[in-house]
Parts: structure tokens; sequence; C-alpha cells
């Protein structure tokens, strides 16, 4: 069971996987990648703990997870290849002809890890909610997490889904919205404002925590907390603050940063201030 402090080392390595996927690729979001790298290490190397071997598309008698807002996947290829599920220097291959590791997530490549397309945004928290209802009918008590973008809540089906999941108490499922108030085109605020999130869940019918997504020790703290609420009759999501870019300065809360690659001195410059903890994938 790793520490906090090997959980920082190896979301450090993370971040630092990001930049250099994307620079290869000279295509990808690294923004939102940097700013959700402590959550999924700390979902994958501490809570959910699955098992990378014998992966299959049923996951049963396991967590699973699915990530719906799929631009964010540099961080979960990273994850996923830092966690066992598939050599780590494949990581050099992001977003190539013949990749298994498409811009956005797909299943068409048999990655494993991977069992969602999630490239149109909007659908993971309607997946995940089928998934959970599956479990409950099979009788498997593990639970499904999901990960949805702030701006991607500006999709109507997530909120025909917010409601299904309360009406069918659904209370076997964890989902977490990456708050960092920024999508492609600005600020979230500016191009279609959520109001009050926390309002609006609970009137929903969920129970509602928050909680800061670049403090892996609140992370673990409070994924445990809403873990001990599950199973009682009620869905439960988190409103996870995070910062676009964590972990590199000039990146850190810029819209402008959500689907651009850094060029070649930018990458020197953001590495520069991500250590090597793990150590490098080779090309």
């Amino acid at each position: 069971m790793p520490t906090t402090d090997e959980l920082k080392r190896i979301s450090a390595q993370v971040r630092r996987d990001v930049i250099r996927m994307v620079n290869a690729a000279a295509s990808g979001h690294p923004g939102g990648s940097l700013g959700v790298a402590d959550f999924i290490t700390a979902l994958y190397f501490e809570i959910m703990r699955p098992d990378p071997v014998n992966f299959d598309m049923d996951g049963r008698n396991e967590d699973v997870f699915f990530l719906s807002n799929g631009h964010v996947s540099p961080a979960w290829y990273s994850v996923l290849a830092r966690y066992g599920f598939f050599p780590v220097g494949e990581l050099g291959t992001l977003r190539k002809l013949g990749s298994r590791l498409q811009g956005h997530p797909s299943t068409m490549e048999k990655l494993p890890g991977i069992r969602m397309a999630s490239g149109s945004l909007g659908q993971g928290l309607s997946v995940s909610i089928g998934a959970a209802i599956a479990k409950r009918m099979n009788g498997d008590n593990h639970l499904v997490y999901t990960l949805c973008g702030d701006g991607e809540l500006q999709e109507g089906q997530n909120w025909e889904a917010l409601m299904f999941a309360s009406a069918r108490k659904v209370d076997n499922m964890i989902a977490v919205v990456d708050y960092n108030g920024k999508q492609i085109d600005g600020p979230v605020d500016k191009v279609m404002p959520l109001g009050d999130l926390k309002s609006k869940f609970e009137a929903f019918g969920w129970q509602v925590t928050g909680m800061d997504g670049n403090n892996i020790h609140e992370v673990l703290s409070v994924l445990n907390m809403v873990k001990s609420l599950t199973g009682k009759g009620k869905p439960n999501i988190i409103i996870m603050h995070t910062h676009m870019g964590c972990g590199v300065d000039f990146m850190l809360d810029k819209h402008e940063w959500h689907g651009v690659p850094p060029n070649n001195e930018q990458a020197a410059k953001a590495l520069a201030q991500l250590p090597e903890t793990l150590g490098d994938y080779q090309t």
C-alpha cells in the first residue's frame, strides 16, 4: 500500500509523462490532464487497486472506472501504464497512426483498462450508472467510479442521468466532477455558467461532497469517506476542485492550455518543473 509521499512521486511522473506525450504527438490536451493527475493516481494505486493482469471488459468482482471527459486521456494512459496494464514504453505512441493510445480512449484498439469510448462528451455518467446497475443485478458489491468535466455538464444527457440514478437509487457508484472552471472556449462561467452545482445536484437527489483534487491526502480522505456513504439508497457525487495545468507555472489556470500541446521549448521549461521520479519512458 503506497504512502502519500509515494503517491505524490507517482503523480509527479504522470505529469511528466503527460508533457512528453503531448509534445511528441504535437497534439493533445495537457491542461486538464495535469489537473487530474493526483486524483487518477490516488484512485488506481490506493482506492480501487484493480487487477491489471487479468483485465476483462466485464470488470466483475472489482471496482471499475469510466473516464467521461476523454480528452484528459494522457493522464489516464500514464496511470494505466505505471500501474501495469500495458508497457510504459507504449506511452510514446500517443496519437500516432496505428497506436492503441488514441487521442480519446477507444475500445476498438482493445487497450487494457479501457471499457468505454469517450470521445463524445456527456455520456460517461450514463454508462457508469448502467454498469452500477449491472453490478447490483450480478450481486457484485464493488463500486463504479466515473470522472466528468465541468464544461461537460453543459450536455443535457448528464441531467437525465442524474435524475435516473436518483430515481433508481443507484448507490454503488461515485461520480466525480473535475471542476477547474475552464473549457476549450474559455472560462466555464462565461461560456455557459453552471451556477450552484451543489444545490443542483442535491435537488436531483444526490449526496454531494467537495474536495481539493490537487491534494492527494484530501483526495484519499474524501474518497474513503464517500465510500462509507455508498449502499445507503442515494447516489454520491464529488465536486473536485482542480487547477488546469497544475504543476507547470505558465499553464496554471489558463484555458488556452486545454487543447494546445507545448512546443519543444515550452516542454523543456515544463519538464524542468516536474521531477523524474519513476524514470522516463524510452522512445
